[in-house]
């Protein structure tokens, strides 16, 4: 059972808090000393803005902290007799977020004018021995609640350390890995397709200049040799990149555009919708379709024209390449590796691809690429 599945989200638990507080003060205070008429109102107001103001703490620790302060002050004013629950939470909030100084300069300030307004306002000859009563419980509290967020700060500090360390060391042994795999494959198949090229080529170049017909198995060895030389000096160039050099994205897709004109083949790129920033997964796997998708146009389908479009919607990218090329309606084409690849890439990010021959002939592939999700 997937228990991230039933997590109460941190907003819930930040009212629930929020409320509980408010509550709890409201209850303490007026259940003790406290004044009647439209002080007992304001002070009364002031317990509960205190309290609910709390549900704001993750996204603005400060203004909850200034808040919970003035709250304080303000009730304590008006004559109830509650400790300062919601500052002391609010203490708790800022110093987890890490504004240890700020928070340490408001409390030293806040204590003295509690200090002072308890000295002022309280009634009795005994009121110094009250009020310095109250400044040492209330000192308590705060060193309590300061040292508790210091300690849950430090503590997911350590945490995110050892997982950026876990990810550093994943990445590491991923690269080694790649670099490995990379020197095998040069190793073991780069010499052995090189000679078959070489020789399949002078094959050719022999029959040729003796006048004899050259076998079209001959001819399908050799294109297959320097097909799989191709497709080999890729897949080790892809293997050795590292990370230093920025991955092809959206940016790069004018500029294959262009390179497939040098070609021969006729390419025109349409942009649609408002450009905006996308994930970086989607940028490379957008280009990535592209690129794909033209290769297989100037490879395979004799085409003269292809078209891109890059379509930004409002939680998904819209990737189409349309050539004219020769396709059949009937069957589809088996798909090769590249579409396979095209494929996974698209459902590794929970998004659609649809690849088959066009009515008005050639043919088209179509992606749609979610951006509210990838990273």
């Amino acid at each position: 059972m997937d228990k991230g599945r039933f997590a109460v989200p941190a907003g819930v638990t930040d009212w629930a808090i929020a409320v509980g507080v408010a509550a709890l003060l409201l209850g303490t205070g007026l259940s003790g000393p406290h004044p009647a008429g439209s002080s007992e109102l304001f002070g009364s107001a002031l317990l509960a803005v205190g309290g609910l103001a709390l549900a704001a703490r993750r996204r603005a620790p400060l203004v909850v902290l200034s808040v919970t302060g003035i709250c304080a002050v303000g009730y304590l004013g008006a004559g109830f007799e509650a400790l300062a629950v919601s500052y002391l939470v609010a203490v708790y909030g800022a110093v987890r977020a890490g504004h240890r100084s700020v928070t340490l300069a408001v409390s030293v300030g806040l204590l003295a004018v509690l200090h002072l307004t308890a000295l002022v306002l309280h009634d009795g000859p005994p009121r110094e021995v009250v009020a310095q009563a109250r400044s040492t419980l209330e000192l308590a509290w705060l060193i309590a609640a300061f040292a508790a967020g210091e300690a849950v700060r430090q503590a997911e500090r350590r945490a995110d350390e050892a997982e950026r360390t876990r990810e550093e060391t994943a990445r590491r042994r991923a690269d080694e890995e790649r670099l490995r795999i990379a020197r095998e494959l040069h190793d073991s198949l780069t010499h052995q397709i090189s000679v078959i090229k070489v020789q399949s080529e002078v094959a050719v170049h022999v029959a040729r200049r003796r006048g004899d017909q050259v076998p079209e198995t001959l001819l399908a060895i050799q294109e297959a040799g320097r097909e799989a030389s191709r497709e080999l000096r890729a897949t080790l160039e892809a293997l050795r990149d590292d990370d230093t050099t920025p991955p092809h994205g959206l940016d790069h897709i004018p500029d294959l555009v262009k390179r497939f004109r040098g070609t021969g083949l006729e390419t025109t790129l349409t942009i649609e919708g408002h450009p905006q920033v996308v994930p970086a997964a989607v940028g490379r796997t957008a280009y990535r379709i592209v690129q794909e998708s033209l290769t297989n146009v100037a490879r395979h389908a004799a085409a003269t024209t292809a078209s891109v479009l890059i379509d930004y919607r409002s939680d998904a990218l819209a990737v189409r390449v349309d050539d004219n090329g020769k396709a059949a309606l009937h069957p589809a084409p088996t798909p090769g590796l590249g579409l396979l690849g095209m494929r996974e890439r698209v459902t590794a990010l929970g998004g659609r691809l649809r690849t088959e021959p066009r009515s008005a002939g050639g043919f088209t592939v179509q992606a749609e690429l979610p951006t509210n999700g990838a990273s």
